[in-house]
């Protein structure tokens, strides 16, 4: 008589680094945030990790806000202030979770202006002018505990053992997030960071970064190219062979259109593009 060997019911995962996700990337900038929640102890060295190549911010640096909270400013390049700056708040324990978030340029400047005109802290006059550049709905839950949410109800794939530990609001390209890339033969290949993106594309990353912070289009070895779309402050990415690529450039040329608008055009007279395009349109990260 043989015996039947029951095969191990595998364990549940638990999640990375987030398990409460809320998207409000419709809402107009500079609220256009994905809400990013964790209920299981904080992972301190991966969650520094991530946020440091996400932000392009030192990891120490990142580990010291995360432990302390505070503000990164980025460095000046030349005279000119290019990037703002990022905020880590840590409320005392029982207070509340840990909020992270970045300031653009503009929200930056404002809570300059707010500083020297309240005599507040610039830490403070960051928190007001991030919170109050939230969408309504976002700025009410956030003063309900765990964003009203009854964490006994989410999804059963979620797990979540406690109340939130922290609160990432992002809109960045990040390794947690995986974009999908329409490829010319209307594949739609997923990427993850900036590394993985990179390579998949045979480029650097430095100019991958400078592709998604300023779109725009990039010409590749093999006579093709990339182009990407900021909207909503995510960048949207596809591939053009060499012939699609030509021929963009070709129409560019002739009718004096914008490379993005001349690839566009290519892409709505090629009907596999065209599916491809409206399926990565239609799919959330």
């Amino acid at each position: 008589m043989y015996k039947v060997k029951k095969r191990p019911l595998k364990k549940e995962k638990p999640p990375v680094l987030y398990n409460i996700l809320e998207n409000y990337t419709d809402h107009d900038p500079p609220g256009n945030v994905m809400v990013c929640g964790m209920t299981e102890p904080e992972d301190l060295e991966m969650h520094a990790r991530v946020l440091s190549e996400s932000y392009d911010i030192p990891p120490e640096a990142i580990t010291g806000l995360l432990q302390d909270g505070g503000i990164y400013l980025y460095p000046h390049e030349g005279t000119l202030v290019t990037k703002g700056a990022f905020v880590c708040r840590v409320d005392h324990p029982g207070k509340g979770p840990k909020h992270t978030w970045v300031m653009d340029l503009e929200q930056y400047a404002a809570a300059e202006r707010m500083r020297q005109s309240y005599g507040v802290t610039l830490e403070e006059a960051m928190e007001r002018v991030f919170y109050r550049g939230l969408p309504q709905e976002l700025q009410d839950r956030l003063r309900q505990k765990n964003l009203g949410i009854d964490l006994t109800k989410v999804d059963s794939g979620n797990s979540c053992s406690g109340d939130i530990q922290f609160i990432d609001f992002r809109k960045d390209w990040s390794p947690h997030f995986k974009r999908k890339c329409v490829m010319p033969d209307g594949r739609l290949i997923e990427t993850s960071g900036l590394h993985d993106f990179a390579e998949l594309h045979g480029i650097s990353v430095e100019e991958t970064r400078t592709l998604f912070d300023h779109g725009g289009t990039l010409a590749l070895k093999d006579g093709g190219g990339l182009a990407c779309q900021i909207i909503n402050g995510q960048p949207s990415v596809a591939r053009f062979n060499s012939r699609q690529f030509s021929k963009a450039k070709a129409l560019s040329k002739e009718k004096e259109l914008h490379m993005l608008d001349a690839l566009s055009e290519v892409a709505y007279q090629d009907p596999v593009l065209m599916r491809a395009l409206q399926r990565a349109e239609s799919s959330s990260f």
